[in-house]
């Protein structure tokens, strides 16, 4: 890489659309042809043109992607940062970084459920990473019905059993889990914490479950792979589709390479939704990262535009071409498409709507179980493992999903939500070990001393089966 030194003053005369440079870190990178095919729109790039742009790069990604998408040959030298001038007045704040005027934040003993987390989040996460984070499309309907499903199921605890010694380890994809739970692949977690995705797989070794890693983490696979705390410690990968398969492929085997242990492919966002609040957030930074004239998109648009749209069930013998790792499926919303991932061989799916991201009004994953159950109880068995993700914030509710068939649940936003505000990797941890003491003392209550026990004889379903379609196209 060249040496070149360049003063802030050189830099900031490429700052159109002719000639566009940024600094990221100590590098100055020329990206005047890569701007107009930024994911996210030229603007983005060139609000920031002539600039550092270290501090708000670093927000949405991690520090080796600018140099794999670019290449060496956009890096033109080294930012003289001894010649950068401070300035003698504070500038206009620019709400992409942490907000200087935040709360006390709670000490993480006072954290006693998912729902603290959240409303400590709300306060200390900046607009934009909240409107992110917490948005669904449209009127959130699904976002809402998602948690509110599992209010429509009840226990049925049993008595006199001896439970004064319970076990709540299982496995995952043949790999064991010490809850059956695993975090789900959030993506941006610099947005809310400066170790992202690496305090999570920090946190998931330490409580020894599973962690699902985003296509677009704000960290290598390189650095989460690193930042376990033991070397068998398993890691899976979501795999949204390129619209260039060639680099689909490309980083299955580079993740496969690092070390993951299977391919979570993602299909129920092949487009994004209508993310309203995440586009309000954007709009709220309008002066700052975009162009109303230029289309620019929220974070959800931005991060979803190089999406493959353009495939089929074919996609999963192609897939199987490219990797030897285990193959699931996540995004089954229906009976029908659960019963055909089964027939295709896939070696679980994830039922989920993508946290009521995508299709506003899509029913409850634990609706999609319920009716897997009663129209499809066949592909409910050793071949092939059903997870459920999408609303879940206590420990009831995960085993309500267990007792209705899941083999684990998936735990999304309240990951973000107890990372944030500085707690990072502990945080994570307390959510975790919360979730571990809810699931451990439902589980006396329902008389069950191991994940095994759990049955359907233990949950009420008839209010959730008010909502069943009366038939299933099989």
């Amino acid at each position: 890489m060249t040496t070149t030194v360049i003063s802030p003053d050189e830099l900031s005369k490429h700052n159109s659309k002719k000639s566009c440079w940024i600094a990221i870190g100590d590098t100055i990178w020329d990206v005047t042809d890569f701007a107009p095919k930024h994911p996210g729109g030229a603007s983005l790039i060139l609000k920031l043109a002539g600039q550092d742009a270290t501090e708000q790069y670093s927000m949405f990604h991690n520090a080796a992607l600018v140099q794999e998408t670019l290449g060496n040959g956009a890096a033109i030298g080294k930012l003289d940062r001894s010649a950068i001038v401070q300035p003698t007045t504070k500038p206009k704040d620019i709400p992409l970084g942490p907000q200087d005027a935040t709360p006390k934040r709670p000490p993480l003993r006072s954290m006693i459920n998912l729902y603290d987390f959240e409303a400590v989040a709300e306060k200390f996460m900046t607009p934009l990473a909240w409107a992110y984070i917490s948005s669904g499309s449209d009127n959130e309907v699904s976002l809402r019905e998602n948690a509110l499903a599992y209010s429509k199921v009840f226990l049925r605890g049993r008595i006199l059993r001896r439970v004064s010694s319970i076990s709540t380890r299982t496995k995952i994809l043949g790999f064991d889990s010490s809850l059956p739970i695993y975090t789900s692949p959030v993506g941006l977690g610099r947005l809310v914490h400066p170790d992202g995705e690496c305090a999570i797989a920090r946190a998931d070794g330490e409580e020894g479950i599973c962690q699902v890693v985003n296509t677009v983490s704000s960290c290598t696979i390189e650095e989460i792979m690193q930042a376990r705390v033991r070397v068998d410690q398993p890691v899976f990968w979501q795999l949204y589709l390129d619209k260039d398969l060639e680099k689909s492929k490309k980083f299955v085997e580079r993740v496969e390479k690092a070390g993951v242990k299977a391919i979570w492919l993602t299909v129920d966002s092949p487009v994004t939704g209508n993310r309203e609040r995440d586009e309000r957030g954007k709009g709220i930074l309008e002066d700052v990262v975009s162009d109303m004239k230029s289309g620019g998109a929220g974070v959800a648009a931005s991060n979803n535009s190089f999406i493959n749209g353009d495939v089929d069930w074919d996609i999963i013998a192609w897939l199987r071409s490219v990797t030897k790792l285990p193959i699931i499926v996540k995004g089954i919303g229906c009976v029908e498409d659960a019963v055909t991932a089964y027939q295709y061989g896939v070696d679980a799916i994830v039922l989920s709507n993508h946290g009521g991201r995508s299709q506003d009004t899509s029913q409850p994953p634990l609706l999609t179980l319920l009716e897997i159950r009663k129209y499809a109880p066949h592909v409910m068995g050793k071949k092939m493992q059903i997870f459920v993700d999408g609303g879940v914030r206590r420990g009831t509710d995960v085993l309500k999903a267990l007792c209705l068939g899941a083999n684990a649940v998936g735990i999304g936003r309240p990951v973000l939500f107890s990372m944030s505000a500085g707690y990072g990797h502990y945080g994570i941890r307390r959510m975790i070990q919360i979730l571990r003491r809810e699931i451990e003392t439902n589980m006396a209550f329902l008389g069950a001393r191991t994940i095994a026990d759990l049955s359907l004889s233990m949950i009420n379903t008839r209010p959730l089966e008010n909502l069943l379609i009366p038939s299933a196209n099989l």
